[in-house]
C-alpha cells in the first residue's frame, strides 16, 4: 500500500514539474518572460534539467531578470551534472568566454566532450575549433575534422562551413577543393555567410568549380547582403571582370536565390 502511495505521489509530483516547464515555454513563446522566468525557477528547484538549463538561459541573457553570468554558471551545472548535454555545451561555452568563471580552455573542453560524446552537434563543432586552435588540448587537425564532420552531418552549418575550410586548406585531410566546395555550398544554403564568401572565392578562382564570374559575384553579393561586410571587395573586384550584362544577371541570381530560401541557387 506504501509503495502505490508513493508512486501515486512521484506521479503528481513530476506532473507538477512537467506543467511548470510547460508554463515556462509557453510563456517564453509569448515574450511573457517574468513568468517565463518565475516557472522555470520552479521546477529548476526541484532539480527539472531542462529547466534548469532554460532558468540559465535567462540569466545568461537577461531576459526577466538582471544578466548574471555567475548564476547562469550556477544553473548550467546543475543540469550538466545530471547529464543534460545543451547544458554541458553552454557551460564550457561559458568557461571559454570567462562569463561567470574564470577563463579556462581545459574545462572548456571537458564540457564540450561530455556533450559531444552525446551527439550534440553544437558541441562537436565547438570540440572541432578546440583541437583546431590547439585550445585546452594538443592542436590536432585530423581530431578536428573528425568532430567537425560529426557536427556537419547533423546539418549544423558553422560545422559544414568548418569542414569545407579545412578540405580549401588541407588540414587534417588531403586538400580537395571540390570537397571543399560541396560542404560550403551546404552550409551557404543555411544562410552561412562565411561560406557565401568562400563559394564566390571558389567560383572566381575556378577552385573545386569551374571559373564563373558570375556565381562568383552572386555568392559574394549575398554574403554581403548577409552581414559579411569584406565580400563587397570581393563583389566589385570580380565586377571588374564582368560586363554589365553580366554583373546584372548575376544580381538577379542573387535575388532569386535569396527569394527561394536558398533553393533555387544553381
Amino acid at each position: 500500500m506504501r509503495f502505490v502511495i508513493a508512486v501515486i505521489f512521484t506521479l503528481i509530483f513530476t506532473a507538477a514539474l512537467a506543467g511548470d516547464f510547460e508554463d515556462g515555454v509557453a510563456a517564453m513563446e509569448r515574450k511573457d518572460y517574468k513568468t517565463a522566468l518565475a516557472k522555470f525557477r520552479s521546477a529548476a528547484q526541484q532539480g527539472a534539467a531542462q529547466a534548469q538549463h532554460n532558468l540559465a538561459l535567462m540569466f545568461e541573457d537577461g531576459k526577466g531578470v538582471a544578466q548574471d553570468y555567475k548564476e547562469a554558471v550556477s544553473w548550467y551545472r546543475l543540469a550538466a551534472a545530471q547529464g543534460l548535454a545543451e547544458a554541458q555545451n553552454n557551460l564550457g561555452v561559458m568557461y571559454k568566454n570567462g562569463r561567470g568563471v574564470a577563463q579556462d580552455y581545459k574545462e572548456t573542453v571537458r564540457w564540450y566532450q561530455l556533450a559531444a560524446k552525446q551527439g550534440n552537434a553544437e558541441a562537436q563543432n565547438n570540440l572541432g575549433v578546440m583541437y583546431k586552435n590547439g585550445r585546452g588540448v594538443a592542436q590536432d587537425y585530423k581530431e578536428a575534422v573528425r568532430w567537425y564532420l560529426l557536427a556537419a552531418q547533423q546539418g549544423l552549418a558553422d560545422a559544414q562551413y568548418n569542414l569545407g575550410n579545412m578540405y580549401d586548406q588541407g588540414q587534417g585531410v588531403a586538400q580537395d577543393y571540390k570537397e571543399a566546395v560541396r560542404w560550403y555550398q551546404l552550409a551557404a544554403k543555411q544562410g552561412n555567410a562565411e561560406a557565401q564568401n568562400n563559394l564566390g572565392v571558389m567560383y572566381g578562382l575556378g577552385q573545386g568549380v569551374l571559373q564563373d564570374y558570375t556565381r562568383a559575384h552572386m555568392w559574394f553579393n549575398i554574403a554581403a547582403i548577409t552581414g559579411k561586410k569584406n565580400s563587397v571587395e570581393g563583389r566589385d573586384l570580380t565586377a571588374r571582370q564582368m560586363t554589365a550584362q553580366q554583373i546584372e544577371q548575376a544580381q538577379r541570381m542573387a535575388r532569386e536565390c535569396m527569394s527561394s530560401n536558398f533553393t533555387k541557387c544553381d
